[in-house]
């Protein structure tokens, strides 16, 4: 996934707002969390030069966001009850990134345990910029669909909280 990482945030966002009207923090835990994953690009390009791809770090090891989230979980519930939600949906959009990258990308699910990676969809280089092979496969309509939905989100939102008064003169 190229784009969609921070409007599935959105989309998860305002569906646990719903959930969790009571909760502050749920929207940005979602939004953060969508993409938090990535952060590891920051040493793919200024350590690492590039030589591993960054969905071999653990960054994006599926199970260490699943193991951190239940000892999250697990704190949060006996020490900060009121942040459980907040918690809970953080390391829900994190996983959440892990589906989205699975989708084009090799995500190793298992690891430590197993190197197996696992995509649905494998795209063939078939430029020599390998972001256009991305933008021009079909897999790319995904990405653009998942960001329509959230910019639908946003804008039903905004014209909900804007308003027009019924009495208005």
């Amino acid at each position: 996934m190229l784009i969609a990482h921070l409007p599935s945030g959105y989309i998860l966002g305002t569906l646990a707002r719903k959930r969790w009207r009571e909760a502050p923090g749920v929207m940005a835990a979602a939004m953060i969390g969508a993409v938090i994953p990535d952060i590891d690009m920051l040493y793919f390009h200024f350590v690492d030069g590039g030589r591993i791809h960054h969905h071999a770090y653990i960054m994006h090891w599926p199970l260490f966001w699943a193991a951190t989230g239940l000892v999250a979980l697990a704190v949060t519930k006996r020490h900060a009850r009121q942040y459980l939600a907040v918690v809970g949906v953080f390391f829900a959009a994190a996983l959440l990134h892990m589906v989205l990258d699975t989708v084009a990308s090799p995500i190793m699910w298992l690891m430590p345990f197993d190197r197996h990676a696992t995509e649905l969809v494998a795209i063939p280089a078939t430029y020599l910029n390998w972001v256009m092979s991305f933008v021009l496969h079909w897999t790319f309509a995904i990405e653009l669909l998942i960001s329509i939905w959230a910019l639908l989100l946003g804008f039903g939102r905004s014209r909900a909280v804007v308003g027009i008064p019924e009495n208005s003169t």
